[in-house]
Parts: structure tokens; sequence; C-alpha cells
């Protein structure tokens, strides 16, 4: 017979034991589940994602609805859903890194003006064997992170900061190397990959500064120089 006190997650929650460590176990087992719950990012907004492996995902990593595309072919039915629900809530649109998912994008915000965007790299996106990419293969942090640096558009007249010829510059588009360097551009800015007229476009749409551009073009210079 003893005695003794198990710290879990690393807060003053705590179980007694004598010879029972079984017990212990399993109040340790839920009081981490407890703790994950309460550390669970809310998001507010109903997240729209393309199909149920995805809101699992999403779940999985936050606490929040979601509202599934079921494929790039929306319905009117779920049109007018994310319609109420951005009136209601507001609606991020989290949509997987390819074709599909940026038609889906599209389709939502000609339809429903104003929704928010939340955007994974398809690195981020692939599925272990490297086949497949979708949100469902994404890590929990990703997800979050993503959902945490959403962008919105308006119907306001975009200001052009960047111009087309900056793009040319910043060997966005006309190089050899030009995906690759977009590419990360969207990752550091969170905006998606895009080809060389969406991105000006995006830029544009989400207000993305020269200061912000400038800030992520230094970082990819002194990365591809230290290759």
């Amino acid at each position: 017979m003893f005695s003794a006190v198990c710290y879990v997650y690393t807060m003053s929650l705590r179980c007694n034991w004598t010879d029972d460590t079984d017990r212990c176990k399993i109040n340790q087992s839920i009081m981490l589940e407890r703790g994950k719950r309460k550390t669970s990012l809310h998001i507010q907004e109903f997240i729209v994602v393309e199909g149920k492996d995805d809101t699992i995902a999403v779940q999985r990593a936050v606490n929040a609805d979601t509202i599934e595309t079921n494929g790039s072919a929306i319905s009117e039915e779920t049109l007018r859903r994310i319609e109420h629900a951005q009136q209601v809530r507001g609606v991020i649109v989290f949509t997987d890194p390819d074709y599909p998912g940026q038609r889906i994008r599209a389709i939502i915000e000609q339809r429903v003006p104003g929704v928010k965007h939340a955007f994974l790299t398809k690195d981020k996106a692939k599925a272990k064997n490297g086949k497949k990419i979708g949100i469902e293969h994404a890590a929990d942090d990703d997800i979050r992170y993503a959902l945490a640096h959403v962008y919105t558009t308006t119907n306001e007249l975009p200001v052009e900061e960047i111009t087309r010829e900056d793009l040319m510059y910043a060997r966005l588009i006309g190089h050899p190397s030009a995906k690759a360097r977009r590419d990360r551009l969207g990752d550091i800015l969170n905006i998606g990959a895009t080809n060389g007229k969406q991105l000006h476009k995006r830029l544009q749409a989400f207000h993305i500064t020269v200061e912000q551009f400038a800030e992520a073009m230094h970082i990819i210079d002194q990365e591809e120089q230290h290759v």
C-alpha cells in the first residue's frame, strides 16, 4: 500500500491512488481528454468543406460546425444553406488545394459575397502515400493555423498595390522558377496556390500590402540562397 500524486497535462489536475494504478491511468485519460477539449480552438463561423472526411478532420482539430458541398457540383440547396449560414454566423470556405476546390470557392464567392477563406498548401494536404490531396489528410496543427489566418474579400474595387510588373520582377511570372516561388509565397501569406493570373487577383482581393509582399519575397530569396 502506498500513496502518490500524478500530474496530468502539466496542470494541477490530480488523481490519488493506493494500489490501484489502473484506476489512476483511467483518470489520467479522462483528464487528458478534458484538457484537449478545453484547449480546442472554437470557430464561430460555419466551415464549408467538400465531404465527410474533411468534416472529421476539421472537427478533430477545432470545435466547429461544417457544411459539406459533396464535391464540386454544389446544389442550389447547399448554396442556400451557405447563404443562411453567412447571415447568422458567417462562413469560412476551406476546400481542397486543387482545381475542384478552387471551383467551389469561385461558385460560393459569386453567390455569397463576403465569405472568409482559409487555405492549405498541397504539401500540407497531401496523403501519406503521396497520391491524394485533401483537407482530410492535413495535420491538426496545420488545420488550426489555416483557420486562424483567414482572408475576406469585399465588394469594393481592389487597389492595385502590387502590379504585374512587380510579379515579373519578383520572378513570380514569366520565369522558370515562377511556380515554385508562387507556391512558397502562397504558403507564407496563407493565400493558397495560384497560377500567375490568379495570384495578381488574389493579392488584390485579399488586400495584401506592399510591406507584406516584400517581407514574404525577402524570406523566399533568403531560402533560395541557402539551398
